[in-house]
């Protein structure tokens, strides 16, 4: 597998560095790159005054609405974060985002992904990337168009055209394409279009150098969250679980889920925790819960929680609210990010 280099724009860093004089300054890498990290680090050290200090923010980072900002009890003056774009939160201090755009070739992976496509009546194709591909977007376009397709894309709410988000598909939603192809790695992002959209799906991985469909795991998952709501019809309890992370905090909408499960005649209390995990739900004695932060803990995360963990669209499908059939991905978008 090759080696894959990221661009961490050390100089624009230092830039934005002397530009604020910032003396403490905090970088924020998601897990996938803390392996660079310190290399970062002592780059942007040498590169800078001596009265300046350079922090790694050694906590688990989940994106763009999971921000150091208020971290160190106030004493940084910039934080540098890493492999995300803005979500236009406040801050309690500037942030600034590096995109961490990847050397990884594109087009092995989108042309295996388009000689996938069997129907010969596809005429039309959508894209949508991550951040760290989003600067090939046109190279892209020009792979599928160059094979003999139509291709479109789109904007979303709080994101760039082609660009997808593991809370936000709001990209994809409008668009009027046979076939949707995803830059990236991983399956999730690619999941959650496949269920918004109901159209074939190909991922094509530029870390792997391959494409792959994902209709088998498509399948799989939806079996899983299935046993879940089934299992979850039989709680008399619910935990509905916000975050304080700011961009996870959805505090309107779980006061609406409490008094919706209250109305069914069932009982509700709402837990506050900011790093959701497994053992932190062992005091409680509740049959089931609702997550109301990152939409991919539910997912993502589902075989290390002993009770069903659900999305607030499963709990509806709980109470009898929805369908089946009407099974969505939950979403964090701009209008709901701060409620």
């Amino acid at each position: 597998m090759p080696t894959i280099d990221y661009n961490y724009k050390i100089d624009d860093i230092v830039a934005k560095i002397e530009e604020l004089d910032a003396k403490n300054v905090i970088l924020q890498f998601p897990e996938g790159l803390k392996m660079d990290a310190t290399e970062v680090a002592n780059e942007i050290d040498e590169k800078t005054p001596t009265d300046v200090n350079i922090l790694i923010d050694a906590d688990a980072c989940f994106g763009a609405c999971d921000l150091a900002d208020h971290k160190v009890n106030g004493h940084m003056d910039l934080v540098v974060h890493f492999a995300h774009t803005t979500l236009g939160l406040e801050t309690d201090c500037p942030v600034m985002y590096i995109e961490a755009s990847s050397s990884a070739d594109i087009k092995a992976p989108l042309l295996d992904a388009l000689s996938k496509i069997e129907d010969p009546d596809v005429k039309c194709v959508g894209v949508i990337t991550t951040t760290q591909h989003i600067h090939n977007l046109d190279d892209m376009i020009q792979i599928i168009k160059d094979e003999g397709y139509d291709v479109k894309t789109s904007p979303g709410v709080t994101t760039a055209k082609g660009q997808v988000l593991g809370c936000n598909f709001t990209s994809i939603k409008n668009l009027d394409v046979d076939v949707i192809i995803y830059v990236g790695s991983g399956d999730f992002h690619a999941l959650g279009v496949k269920l918004f959209t109901k159209k074939p799906v190909i991922v094509a991985d530029p870390f792997k150098g391959s494409a792959r469909d994902i209709e088998e795991f498509y399948d799989r998952i939806l079996r899983v969250r299935f046993a879940r709501i089934t299992k979850a019809k039989d709680a008399k309890s619910f935990g509905i679980i916000i975050s304080s992370k700011k961009g996870q905090l959805r505090f309107d909408l779980a006061l609406k889920l409490k008094k919706l499960i209250k109305e069914h005649g069932f009982d509700a209390q709402i837990l506050n925790m900011d790093y959701i995990s497994p053992d932190r739900l062992l005091p409680f004695n509740l049959d089931a819960y609702v997550m109301t932060a990152c939409p991919r803990i539910a997912i993502d995360d589902n075989a290390m929680y002993k009770k069903p963990i659900l999305t607030p669209q499963e709990l509806e499908i709980v109470l009898g609210i929805r369908t089946w059939d009407d099974y969505l991905m939950d979403e964090i978008i701009i209008h709901d990010k701060q409620q």
